[in-house]
Formats: structure tokens, sequence, C-alpha cells
């Protein structure tokens, strides 16, 4: 059965540091790039960042760039988030999903599917 799940969320304070982490499986994650998406309550969905296919091609949100990180342990099968600098406006659930475009990737929701059950994390002091 095809299924993306993501852990490692929780509560931290400002400033501090979470890895998310989106396992895979019914599926090899070295055929597939992969996208980190949020949505805090009250707004709309809004894309984090993402990792191509080949691992080789990442993006970045503005409003992430220099904090967080993208990555992927084909061996592992699984995706991860690290992100750093933590701001209380980074409080959101956090989805990953998975897209087939071939090369590089994008900050666009409608070009994955096979999204995971989200993650909550909570930036508060």
């Amino acid at each position: 059965q095809l299924q993306l799940v993501e852990s490692g969320g929780g509560l931290v304070q400002p400033g501090g540091s979470l890895r998310l982490s989106c396992a895979a499986s019914g599926f090899t994650l070295d055929a597939y790039g992969i996208g980190w998406f949020r949505q805090a309550p009250g707004k709309e969905r809004e894309a984090v960042s993402c990792i191509s296919r080949s691992g080789r091609a990442t993006n970045y949100a503005d409003s992430v760039k220099g904090r967080f990180a993208i990555s992927k342990d084909n061996a592992k099968n699984t995706a991860y988030l690290q992100m750093n600098g933590l701001k209380p406006e980074d409080t959101a659930v956090y989805y990953c999903a998975r897209t087939n475009v071939p090369y590089g990737c994008m900050l666009d929701g409608n070009k994955y599917n096979n999204w995971g059950q989200g993650t909550q994390v909570t930036v508060s002091s």
C-alpha cells in the first residue's frame, strides 16, 4: 500500500530546531520527488520546500530560506526537513507529498499527490 507518514513534529521554543521525517512505503523514494507543505489554522496551504527525484535539486519558500534544509535518504526510503531558527509563524501542520515530475522540483501543490497525514509543529515560548 502506497503511503507517506510524517513524524518529528512537536512543541519547540522560538529559535529551536526540529527534524521532520517523511517515511515512504509501497514505492521507492528514488523514483519520485518530495515536497513539504504546511497549513496554519485559517490559512491556505503553503509550499515550504521540495527535492527532486535525483536529490540534486532543491527549492525553498522565501520564508524558510537559510533556516530549513530538505534531504532524502533513498536507502532508508525517507525524506527529511531540518528546521532551524524556528519562529512562531512556522507553527502549522506539516505535510509531505510525492511528485513524479521527472526533473527538478516545483513549489506547486498541484504537482503533488499521495499526501501524508501531517505532523503538528508548534513554536511558542
